[in-house]
């Protein structure tokens, strides 16, 4: 988190210094990795981007993403240094993807674990994805399919024998709200 608190303060324009990781923390975050980074204001989302595939060290890859949730999330105008204080950094780092298989969206909806899965949808080109944080959200399975359906930009009760599931879990660090 403070890595993610530190690429943001600089790429705002504000230098920061970062504390050199050590030790088994030092090697995780050299290692590749994927990870989210998600801002939020009051509870309320203020950004989210992330990368579903390591393809780069861990530390770069949580760099990178927070610097886009802050400045490049096309859902909201970039963050400024005055909302910085207000905001809170949540980084979540993904396991490997894990395709699903299925006979059909009941079995696919059977399979899925609320609360512990993230879930990729895929059919032709569309795409999406919920982290498994969304879950307390949707907490059911049909809703939950059903918006990530939505966010694909298909409709919410599409279904064809194209589609693809993949899901993974993921280690999930949050500041505390006003901890900044």
């Amino acid at each position: 988190m403070q890595t993610a608190r530190c690429a943001i303060s600089s790429a705002l324009g504000q230098a920061v210094a970062l504390p050199e990781p050590t030790g088994e923390l030092a090697n995780a975050l050299q290692a590749p990795g994927a990870s989210f980074v998600t801002l939020n204001q009051r509870e309320e989302l203020r950004g989210c981007i992330g990368s579903l595939q390591a393809h780069r060290p861990l530390i770069t890859d949580i760099q990178a993403n927070a610097v886009a949730a802050a400045l490049h999330d096309s859902r909201f105008a970039p963050l400024t240094l005055a909302e910085l204080d207000i905001t809170t950094v949540e980084v979540s780092v993904l396991s490997a993807m894990q395709p699903l298989p299925f006979a059909c969206e009941a079995d696919a909806l059977a399979q899925l674990r609320p609360g512990v899965d993230g879930v990729v949808f895929e059919c032709g080109r569309y795409r999406s994805t919920f982290l498994p944080q969304v879950w307390e959200q949707l907490p059911n399975a049909r809703q939950f399919m059903a918006h990530l359906k939505h966010k694909a930009g298909l409709a919410p009760d599409f279904w064809a024998a194209e589609v693809r599931l993949q899901r993974y879990t993921v280690s999930k660090f949050k500041e505390v709200e006003g901890a900044s």
